[in-house]
């Protein structure tokens, strides 16, 4: 039975052996453990029994707007509603903190779309974002990510 849970320290070493083969390929940003641990709190874990099988985070920009990074299914769970549950629990935990929008870049429009996002233009995104996590992107400046925004 999966079961889903807040990230804990002890956690942050699993989650960056999930995710290394999409760091590894562009797909996902490297976080670094103590990047990982700052943000801690805004992790949500998926586990099947004790094994770690997925995570996302909600990362708050501003006090309107949250970003869902990071998220991440090993792939034998895909397809079977682990993502769209981390999406959707993240999204819970945004509107109890009362955001006004939740933003994504992604590979995956169409899954996000199921979701209640709608695609907006990259240049609208706000500076600091670019600045803070895109520019690290081993894609950057040619990037085929879409952004997305689900407005509350």
């Amino acid at each position: 039975m999966i079961r889903y849970a807040k990230a804990k320290l002890s956690h942050v070493l699993q989650m960056q052996a999930l995710v290394q083969p999409y760091v590894d390929d562009g797909t996902i940003l490297l976080r670094s453990a103590d990047e990982i641990a700052t943000n801690i709190r805004s992790y949500i874990l998926a586990f099947d029994d004790e094994k770690l099988i997925g995570f996302t985070a909600l990362h708050i920009h501003t006090v309107k707007l949250a970003e869902i990074r990071s998220l991440i299914v090993h792939d034998a769970y895909r397809d079977k509603g682990v993502g769209k549950e981390l999406v959707s629990l993240a999204l819970a935990e945004g509107e109890k903190l009362e955001l006004q929008e939740v933003l994504v870049l992604t590979y995956k429009q169409a899954f996000f779309e199921k979701l209640g996002f709608v695609e907006i233009p990259k240049e609208s995104l706000p500076e600091h974002k670019i600045w803070a996590d895109c520019i690290k992107c081993k894609h950057f400046p040619l990037c085929n990510e879409v952004s997305l925004i689900k407005k509350y």
